[in-house]
């Protein structure tokens, strides 16, 4: 399909505390490809403009259609929840940023 064929379009940025921590999210959420043809998606870890540290993960959402498009990032958010709450879970670099952030 050509270019044109996706009108609709989203990005998203989700800041992690470290690079490690997005690359992570990025290499467990690339592996789940969209089921329809009519959305394409491409992740990636970049740096914040002040840091050289790729630590947010960009999501680029392009589809034919403003439904297709928010089904995908509704599935999209939900595993990027369950990522999340792993990371809380088992990841010491987790915890102790949120400690650092709430002032602990």
């Amino acid at each position: 399909m050509a270019e044109q064929e996706f009108p609709c379009a989203l990005t998203v940025n989700v800041p992690f505390p470290t690079a490690r921590l997005a690359s992570i999210a990025l290499q467990a959420l690339g592996v789940d490809k969209e089921l329809s043809p009519l959305v394409r998606r491409t992740l990636s870890a970049v740096a914040p403009a002040d840091t050289q540290e790729n630590n947010i993960l960009r999501v680029k959402y392009v589809a034919t259609t403003n439904r297709m498009l928010r089904v995908a990032v509704n599935g999209f958010m939900e595993s990027l929840n369950l990522v999340l709450e792993v990371m809380e879970k088992l990841d010491e670099d987790v915890l102790t940023a949120g400690r650092k952030q709430n002032g602990g």
